[in-house]
């Protein structure tokens, strides 16, 4: 059964990030902060192989040719000196 939890005295700068990122994840603060506490005490240990098996079945769900790597790889050098 879940249970309530009350947090008290979250300095500011830590519940502006909190609910930053829950606006970014479409998500309440309750869930957000869910979220982050699940991330921190129970992360998900995944081998290397079963890491790249996810990775590679998210790549072939993709279109083809919609993401190519000259023009990823040109994207993330913009703006760099």
């Amino acid at each position: 059964m879940p249970t309530n939890l009350t947090l008290k005295n979250i300095p500011d700068e830590i519940y502006q990030k909190l609910k930053d990122s829950a606006e970014t994840h479409r998500r309440s603060l309750n869930s957000e902060a869910i979220v982050c506490l699940e991330a921190v005490l129970m992360p998900s240990r995944l081998r290397p192989d079963e890491r790249l098996a996810r990775v590679r079945a998210l790549r072939a769900r993709l279109p083809e040719g919609v993401f190519r790597a000259e023009e990823m790889a040109a994207l993330k050098r913009e703006g760099r000196p």
